[in-house]
């Protein structure tokens, strides 16, 4: 089955509403022609939200949150509601990013609930995954993998993986400028969609789209785009500009 790619850009803690519009202006010019081939999805910081969203209404690239709240609303001094962002026209929202997990200690239960909330709301989770030097070293990568795909998309039917994208980021990659190799990466993304397999069956697995994220940039787009179960590209750093950004989405189709 071919599956379309998605690239979608999170800019992390940066760019607040004047330089989201900055770049926007600069990068929307002349995309639509590469979205028959491409999703393109731009994950600003939440005070960018509406700004981004303004401008992205009648675009062909879609708005994505970089995270959302597992609760519906009260007092949750800092969050940001399913339905908060479906006001400012969200359409994605990233979760279970290793820096989510790492820095904020947010456990699989926490992004699970998470990503239901989000599904329930009409969103489409970017749901990541990943392991950390030491588990890949140690032999761990399977078992980590398992448990992140396992806890994390429990109790999602088979209807819910139409609607989530996974990305697999090895923490070890994520700004570093080291990128898995192409081989490293298919090889975790085959793993991955074997788990899906298990899961929702072989048919679900075989249409979900598995992102790979971790330095990658538009000199490695292309062979890393190229593997057979890489689907797709979450974007860090060489997102922050429209110049590399579009390179990026260009040279994958190289």
């Amino acid at each position: 089955m071919e599956r379309k790619l998605i690239i979608a850009a999170n800019w992390k803690m940066n760019k607040g509403p004047a330089e989201t519009v900055e770049f926007l202006e600069a990068f929307l010019p002349g995309v639509d022609a590469v979205t028959d081939r491409c999703d393109v999805v731009v994950a600003p910081p939440s005070v960018s939200l509406a700004a981004a969203g303004a401008l992205l209404a009648d675009s062909v690239v879609a708005l994505s949150a970089q995270n959302c709240s597992q609760f519906d609303e009260g007092a949750f001094t800092g969050e940001v509601s399913t339905s908060m962002l479906n006001e400012l026209g969200t359409q994605y929202v990233i979760l279970g990013h290793s820096e989510r997990r790492s820095i904020f200690g947010e456990e699989d239960a926490v992004i699970n609930a998470k990503v239901r909330k989000a599904l329930a709301a009409d969103l489409k989770p970017i749901f990541c995954i990943g392991e950390t030097i030491e588990e890949r070293e140690g032999g761990r990568l399977e078992d980590v993998l398992r448990t992140q795909v396992r806890d994390g998309l429990a109790e999602l039917s088979a209807q819910d993986m139409n609607d989530t994208v996974v990305a697999y980021e090895p923490v070890w990659a994520i700004g570093t400028g080291v990128t898995a190799s192409p081989e490293q990466a298919q090889e975790a993304h085959a793993f991955v969609r074997s788990l899906l397999a298990d899961l929702f069956g072989a048919e679900v697995a075989a249409q979900v789209r598995i992102q790979y994220g971790g330095s990658v940039k538009p000199g490695n787009s292309a062979e890393l785009m190229g593997q057979p179960d890489i689907d797709g590209a979450l974007v860090g750093g060489a997102s922050l500009e429209p110049d590399s950004f579009r390179a990026l989405i260009d040279n994958a189709f190289a």
